[in-house]
């Protein structure tokens, strides 16, 4: 029995989305703990180490898929692509703030290409829904793919491009792709949030695909 009331507790946190996921760790109370702008020493990945910045609904699940890959050197959950200054977690799930939950990368392109983290993503959610992802609703959960060059543009244009003509999804793919912009890092309890929990399935229902 003891295992069973963690497991229905977190069942909760995902049907309820925003609302129960800022109280999701007790040391959160209280007065909001700000997230930070992106930095990353120099020394902590290989000098060849590039950066991919992914959104795809609830970040614990697109976290902990990516961490799967091999390549991925490091992933880090944040905030991107709106328009308030250090948002917290409770400013950005007022949906008011512009602001997408995102994963960010750091991998190793000898090992994985950008290519195949994008197969990645459009493989692990579901890009023909606007503004939401399984019980997830909102603008801060939409599908985006923030580039940070010509070639990502280039690639995940052609991707998207690709999957829209293939006859393949329910739907039209809606995922936005656009320009990488700052990257604020998620508060502690976000990070590897799975792996803290102890488990391993997702929020995320289905890819979009008809079968």
């Amino acid at each position: 029995m003891g295992r069973i009331f963690p497991l229905i507790s977190l069942l909760m946190l995902f049907i309820s989305g925003c609302a129960d996921r800022s109280t999701a760790n007790p040391s959160s109370q209280g007065v909001p703990v700000k997230a930070s702008a992106s930095t990353s020493p120099a020394a902590a990945v290989p000098v060849t180490s590039e950066k991919a910045v992914f959104a795809a609904g609830c970040f614990w699940g697109v976290e902990a898929t990516f961490r799967k890959v091999p390549g991925v050197l490091s992933t880090r959950v944040g905030y991107t692509g709106g328009q308030t200054l250090n948002p917290t977690y409770r400013d950005v799930c007022t949906h008011t703030t512009g602001h997408a939950e995102a994963v960010e990368i750091t991998y190793d392109p000898a090992k994985v290409s950008y290519q195949q983290l994008l197969v990645v993503f459009f493989e692990n959610h579901d890009p023909t829904t606007v503004d939401s992802q399984g019980p997830d609703f909102g603008d801060n959960y939409r599908s985006a793919v923030f580039y940070a060059s010509p070639e990502q543009q280039k690639l995940a244009e052609a991707e998207k491009e690709r999957r829209d003509k293939s006859g393949d999804y329910v739907g039209p793919i809606v995922t936005q792709i656009v320009p990488a912009a700052t990257f604020y890092t998620a508060e502690d309890y976000h990070q590897q949030y799975y792996e803290k929990q102890g488990v391993s399935w997702s929020c995320h229902f289905g890819n979009g695909k008809k079968h």
